[in-house]
């Protein structure tokens, strides 16, 4: 793919990249902060929350959900900019809780990479359902390192990315919200997917932070394309311009031990645009 555009360096740890009403928002999990982004070096800070994991996407009308992993708790941020608990999780485990997406309906999938890490042993990861009401059941368990997630434009299919599995992982959402049929939605050999997001073609791009990439695969696993980074990709996301799609990729030096900030926000042309959620 082409020479990218540069949106914003300096990002201490650029994650979780959302497209809402018009434009990018992400977690600077090393700042702790939500940023959006308008524009080339335009931002602004919407919230800050000092955790790491800090997940973020938007319920149906609009307000920000956060997850708070240090607190074990998500929260709300309404349109004044306060933030308040949407939901306890600390009934469900002391472990770090890593990526959410929400449904149509308001329901917030959560997942859990079930260890410490770094330096934990490994021990599998789960997903949670966090219901309008505050409510919180698991619906899915036995991941490996689960990651990004993403829920098909027809409200019918959660995929996961199963980093140690190098596997893109697939289930039904039932009228209840649960998750059934779990199964290989595409195999990833040789990457680790991290963040994820669907184009308008049924495709699903992935992060991929040892490779330096961002590939756009099918269903069954076929390689559609590859974007390039420069740096670890660690998350993307697409725009909904049917005329001039972009795909935006956050990511930084993983483990790198530099002075300054490695972290940058950067824009590709893609070949369709986003679809689904988030």
């Amino acid at each position: 793919m082409d020479t990218p555009e540069i949106l914003l360096e300096g990002v201490l740890f650029g994650e979780s990249p959302r497209w809402h009403e018009g434009r990018l928002w992400f977690s600077d999990w090393g700042a702790n902060q939500v940023i959006a982004v308008d524009g080339p070096g335009r931002r602004e800070v919407v919230a800050s929350v000092p955790s790491f994991p800090m997940c973020i996407d938007f319920l149906p009308d609009g307000r920000l959900l956060i997850v708070d992993s240090v607190r074990q708790r998500l929260l709300c941020r309404d349109a004044d900019g306060s933030l308040a608990t949407w939901s306890d999780l600390a009934a469900e485990t002391d472990k770090p809780w890593n990526d959410i997406v929400v449904d149509a309906r308001g329901n917030a999938y959560v997942n859990s990479i079930g260890f410490d890490f770094p330096g934990g042993e490994f021990a599998p990861g789960f997903v949670v359902i966090v219901t309008p009401d505050g409510r919180v059941r698991r619906v899915a368990e036995g991941l490996a390192f689960p990651n990004g997630m993403a829920i098909t434009a027809d409200g019918a299919t959660l995929i996961v990315a199963e980093s140690y599995a190098e596997q893109l992982t697939a289930y039904d959402i039932t009228a209840s919200g649960d998750l059934t049929g779990r199964r290989v939605w595409a195999p990833t050999p040789g990457d680790h997917p991290d963040g994820i997001c669907l184009d308008s073609e049924g495709a699903v791009w992935y992060a991929d932070v040892g490779n330096r990439h961002c590939v756009r695969v099918a269903e069954g696993g076929a390689v559609l394309g590859t974007a390039e980074f420069d740096r670890g990709a660690f998350a993307c996301a697409l725009d909904r311009d049917p005329d001039s799609p972009r795909l935006f990729v956050v990511g930084q030096e993983y483990g790198a031990d530099t002075p300054e900030p490695t972290g940058r926000v950067v824009a590709f042309p893609a070949p369709a645009p986003g679809a689904g959620r988030p």
